[in-house]
């Protein structure tokens, strides 16, 4: 599933639909910021910034860091882009508190340990991706960037689960869970 995010986002900006999971969940996010990671090209962001949220999004790739901050000031939306490397463990998350973080069609289990301190209380973290099911159907059985079958079913400590769901959706598996922290 990696690619190269930076031809991809050269010439594509993404998907303009929020996830399946933000759409339906997003009504429950407390009022405040929200921190969108690995979000592209801002198909979420934007989203949650209609409701009323600020946005902070962290991504790697520079082009689509480029096109998030042209978006965000031809609609004067409230979402910062900022340049980050997800999985340098050394670099400190922004420190929030967040009402709530988007980890949308990215897999990098390590960074789910990070986002409890960075949500309030009652935050939700909105997580949704392809699953095992949808590795095996695209010939990538032992690719590490799906999640495990019911593998977002069970929260972190410090999370309770809200919601949780996993099948076909769009002509792909996928499974998604909204993890509110306690």
């Amino acid at each position: 599933m990696p690619r190269d995010w930076e031809a991809y986002y050269r010439v594509f900006a993404g998907p303009d639909a929020p996830a399946f999971v933000v759409r339906a969940y997003a009504a429950e996010l407390p009022e405040g910021p929200v921190l969108d990671l690995a979000g592209g090209g801002g198909r979420n962001a934007f989203f949650l910034a209609s409701l009323g949220h600020r946005v902070m999004v962290l991504e790697k790739s520079q082009n689509a860091l480029l096109r998030l901050v042209e978006r965000a000031r031809r609609e004067t939306f409230p979402v910062h882009a900022v340049p980050f490397d997800l999985e340098d463990e050394g670099e400190p998350l922004p420190p929030g508190p967040f009402a709530g973080a988007v980890m949308s069609y990215y897999v990098h289990r390590p960074l789910l340990y990070r986002l409890h301190e960075r949500l309030v209380p009652g935050g939700l973290l909105l997580i949704e991706g392809f699953d095992r099911y949808e590795a095996i159907r695209r010939g990538r059985p032992e690719s590490p960037h799906y999640w495990e079958p019911f593998e977002l079913a069970r929260p972190l400590p410090g999370f309770s689960l809200r919601a949780f769901g996993q099948g076909y959706l769009a002509l792909a598996h996928r499974t998604w869970a909204v993890w509110r922290r306690l």
